[in-house]
């Protein structure tokens, strides 16, 4: 009689890593055919360590050219590996624009998409004449005179819970378009007087909702657009009464607030949100 093995597949548990990652030279983050993507190093790396891991979930699906400072993915593994352990093998695996700052275990049930309490984006404006090279992929540069204080009127204009059908892409079909934004603000950066930053923090994000408002404020500041005019879209619900959609390069994914970040981690402390403005 033929013995038959009883023993059980090993038990699959899921991690969570918080990704950082320069956008430039990628198509986005979610895995695309023929186009690098951050999601597809991620998963390639994954699978040289364990190739029946799933394949990585992240919580905000960034465009071609967007950043990310703190970026939740998670993975399925049946590999026994510590969190310090993930950490050190994808960071030796992966390329050096994209970088994992700590890994976790989470419940199996544990989705990064639907878990985060809020998030936080930033888009840098350049105000500059000439280009700057270090920040050609980092910033909008723009040369014509802003006026701050329309600006900072305009971002003000958008703090609520609306219906934000007006500021998203033709690409996004839901049907829910309340969101709640809790800030939406624009200031000069710290870190370098010729930029302006805007920061917008919410509970949930349309496709190119951050690039819009960003566009929208910018063509309010420079005379392009009348003051009043986010609000208007917001009552009247038409995206022609908007500015244009502003380029990736200037965005920045900065954080995601999370109810539960995960057991065992490595290293133990979270990356801290500090606006820079």
């Amino acid at each position: 009689m033929d013995s038959k093995d009883t023993s059980s597949p090993a038990q699959r548990t899921r991690h969570l890593l918080l990704v950082a990652y320069d956008g430039s030279a990628y198509s986005g983050f979610q895995q695309q055919q023929n186009a690098p993507s951050i999601a597809g190093h991620l998963d390639d790396a994954l699978r040289q360590i364990d190739p029946e891991a799933s394949k990585v979930l992240g919580s905000s699906r960034t465009d071609a050219g967007v950043h990310a400072r703190l970026q939740p993915v998670t993975f399925d593994t049946s590999r026994k590996i510590r969190s310090r352990g993930w950490v050190l093998a994808l960071t030796g695996l992966l390329p050096r624009n994209i970088a994992v700052l700590r890994a976790s275990e989470v419940d199996l049930d544990f989705d990064p998409r639907k878990k985060p309490l809020w998030k936080v984006y930033r888009y840098r404006i350049l105000r500059s004449p000439v280009e700057d090279p270090f920040l050609a992929h980092h910033a909008w540069r723009l040369g014509e005179k802003l006026d701050q204080r329309l600006m900072e009127q305009e971002a003000r204009s958008l703090v609520g819970t609306f219906d934000f059908k007006a500021f998203r892409s033709s690409k996004d079909p839901r049907l829910d378009t309340v969101r709640t934004l809790t800030e939406v603000r624009i200031s000069e950066a710290t870190d370098d007087p010729r930029c302006l930053d805007l920061w917008v923090r919410g509970d949930r994000f349309l496709y190119n909702m951050v690039r819009i408002i960003a566009g929208t404020i910018v063509d309010v500041g420079r005379g392009r657009l009348p003051p009043g005019a986010a609000l208007s879209a917001l009552t009247g619900g038409s995206r022609l009464t908007l500015g244009m959609t502003a380029p990736a390069r200037g965005l920045s994914l900065e954080h995601v607030e999370l109810p539960d970040w995960g057991r065992d981690p490595w290293p133990e402390t979270i990356p801290s949100f500090r606006p820079r403005s």
